[in-house]
């Protein structure tokens, strides 16, 4: 079982290591997930953010698509009116 050290440092067990694939000189991170964190490698986290951002991005044009509908129809409307 790791120890803390008078450093606050902590050796990451072997089996943790070659589970998430960490490698000397890899920065990792610590994730805080409610109550707990979680150990990752920064570009398991920076992968992770990509997919969300990219998500987001979808989500951005489809409510860019969804308003220019609804401005098309708006506009359509109005001239029936005249």
């Amino acid at each position: 079982m790791p120890v803390v050290t008078k450093k606050y440092q902590v050796t990451i067990p072997k089996e943790v290591r070659e589970a998430l694939g960490i490698r000397a000189g890899d920065e990792v991170v610590f994730v805080r997930e409610g109550d707990r964190y979680v150990l990752m490698k920064l570009t398991d986290l920076l992968k992770e953010l990509s997919e969300i951002t990219k998500d987001i991005d979808e989500t951005v044009e489809e409510v860019r698509q969804g308003l220019a509908r609804g401005i098309e129809r708006s506009l359509r409307e109005l001239e029936g009116e005249k």
